[in-house]
């Protein structure tokens, strides 16, 4: 079954672009392609790609980058149906909605319900940008959507990681899974926002206006007490009087 659909990204970055200057003009700052050895501008045609291989440098063509390039299609092959929560999250990346296309529409329909009832999610591949994406098929409110996966060499081990293997004491742990208890409630998406940026406009358009920032805020620091029970009781007493 074939289904032609339209991507479109379903996320937006929510961090402010800034410009650099010069700070004594205010003109914008250029970035050159240089040669490190004469300091000379190079022009884009002669930039090569290479990749350095046992300190020396193998100079790769586009035919080099053609023959291991994957089939060039724009098919979305799902290979199989999982449990999303079988996949950890360490390997999700970024959404793309799928918009059902001209004589799409029903089969759309079809798998979007069958994956609602089903609670599962296909598994496929499609080549973006010249490279292989891996991801997963699925419903997202009324809409298909496609998640990018990491790749699972990708994934960097934890071997190399500095980590006591300690076992906390029974009344830690005892009042640790009691904050958490008393903390716990259904997460709600909405509830965080992304103040920062909004509190940067805010100067930016103050600044714009000619007044001056005068208050800095003062970034609280962590107590340095290790005693873990009356930390966890400092918690637990915070949290009840919330």
């Amino acid at each position: 079954m074939n289904i032609p659909v339209k991507m479109y990204s379903a996320t937006e970055e929510s961090n402010i672009d800034f410009d650099m200057l010069d700070k004594a003009s205010g003109a914008n700052i250029q970035f050159k392609r240089v040669n490190a050895d004469t300091g000379k501008e190079v022009k884009w045609e002669n930039i090569v790609k290479g990749f350095n291989l046992e300190g020396k440098y193998i100079i790769l063509d586009d035919a080099d980058f053609e023959k291991a390039s994957p089939e060039k299609n724009k098919l979305l092959a799902i290979d199989q149906f999982v449990k999303v929560a079988e996949i950890d999250p360490v390997y999700f990346e970024a959404p793309y909605y799928l918009e059902p296309q001209k004589n799409g529409e029903s089969a759309y329909n079809l798998l979007l319900a069958a994956l609602k009832k089903s609670a599962m999610a296909g598994v496929g591949t499609f080549v973006m940008r010249n490279r292989e994406a891996l991801g997963i098929l699925r419903p997202y409110e009324n809409v298909l959507l496609f998640q990018r996966m990491r790749y699972a060499q990708e994934i960097r081990k934890t071997d190399e990681l500095k980590i006591m293997d300690k076992a906390p004491k029974p009344a830690e742990l005892k009042m640790a899974m009691t904050l958490i208890d008393q903390l716990s409630q259904k997460f709600d998406p909405g509830k965080y926002k992304d103040e920062y940026s909004s509190e940067l406009m805010k100067v930016i358009k103050a600044k714009a206006k000619g007044v001056k920032s005068s208050e800095v805020r003062h970034v609280a620091t962590t107590s340095k007490s290790i005693d873990l029970m009356a930390q966890l009781k400092a918690s637990l007493s915070a949290s009840k009087s919330k």
